[in-house]
């Protein structure tokens, strides 16, 4: 067992090594967002969805705490046994008032809560059995789209599908079909899959949220480079990178970049040749895409599903949107 988890950790830093020697070789260089997430990139990113500025998490929450009741109908439909899975889990915050208003009512949930974080899902399975004992539970540890593979085989229970908090966004247009649309093709006429939107609004609150004053995204976005450091033994200067976020009111992305603040040279073990960076060269590393309707229901026509029902939050910036099949394409 211990050659197991050696050989997995090993693959999983080889697969990191890989990514980013060949992501900053590009002539646009870029390192993709799921990076972010080992355990000191988790902490920060609990200070930022403890901050003012990131009204997503707030948002979102109330819906799932002040409207269970209704959205535990419109997404299992009177039945006591189903599945949850939850792509992109990671602390289940939002989730467990789903669960434990399920429970209270008398029903049998399975979750499957998935996570790209090993350490989250640790954490996550703890809490649970802590909070929800009763709770059937089996955490999957993976990206969304291996998720897709692996956790819908089972219809024995009708399923409930979330992706929560926005990383929807994290995708690009073709992308958010591929994944909405491979979740479709294991979909049967009782499932339900519900997908978290950030609405377009004001850019100024759109920006505030990744550029917070106490500078935890900041924190979060840097710690991407401190993690090449520890991890694949790099010697990047990270005080001499900036972090740039970006908000388009135009095509709603928001954008993160690390900016070289001037010419310097970067060594990471593995690579064929040292890594070059011009004084304001950037590395892109995150998209967080905003919608409104017309968006939303393009993603749905491309990917074989309607629009069941629509939830909101007090301020309406937020919005949780339950899909079902389209029978019409069926």
């Amino acid at each position: 067992m211990r050659t197991n988890i050696q050989d997995s950790v090993r693959s999983e830093t080889e697969d990191f090594r890989e990514h980013v020697l060949s992501g900053l070789g590009l002539e646009s260089k870029r390192i993709a967002s799921r990076y972010f997430y080992d355990a000191e990139g988790d902490r920060i990113f609990q200070r930022i969805m403890a901050s003012p500025e990131y009204y997503l998490t707030r948002a979102e929450d109330e819906i799932l705490r002040e409207r269970t009741d209704e959205l535990i109908e419109a997404l299992v439909n009177g039945y006591e046994r189903f599945t949850i899975v939850e792509m992109g889990a990671g602390d289940g915050t939002k989730t467990k008032h789903l669960l434990r208003r399920a429970i209270q009512q008398g029903r049998d949930p399975l979750y499957v809560p998935i996570d790209i974080s090993r350490h989250v899902l640790r954490e996550l399975e703890m809490s649970l059995q802590a909070e929800l004992p009763q709770l059937r539970t089996k955490g999957e540890q993976g990206d969304y789209f291996e998720a897709i593979q692996g956790s819908f085989a089972d219809d024995s229970e009708p399923k409930v599908i979330l992706f929560l908090g926005s990383n929807i966004g994290n995708l690009d247009r073709e992308r958010a079909i591929a994944l909405l649309k491979g979740v479709a093709e294991h979909m049967g006429t009782r499932d339900r899959f519900l997908v978290g939107f950030d609405r377009k609004k004001d850019p100024a609150i759109i920006l505030n949220a990744y550029n917070d004053a106490e500078g935890h995204t900041r924190d979060f976005n840097l710690n991407l480079l401190h993690r090449i450091n520890r991890e694949l033994g790099a010697d990047f200067r990270v005080d001499r990178f900036i972090h740039a976020p970006v908000y388009c009111p135009s095509t709603g992305r928001a954008l993160s970049y690390l900016v070289s603040s001037c010419d310097q040279t970067v060594h990471i073990p593995g690579a064929k040749e040292i890594i070059r960076f011009r004084e304001w060269e950037a590395i892109h590393t995150e998209t967080s895409q905003k919608y409104d309707d017309r968006m939303i229901n393009d993603l749905a026509r491309n990917a074989g599903l309607v629009v069941a029902e629509i939830f909101t939050d007090s301020q309406g910036l937020f919005l949780d949107v339950i899909f079902q099949l389209d029978q019409r394409s069926a």
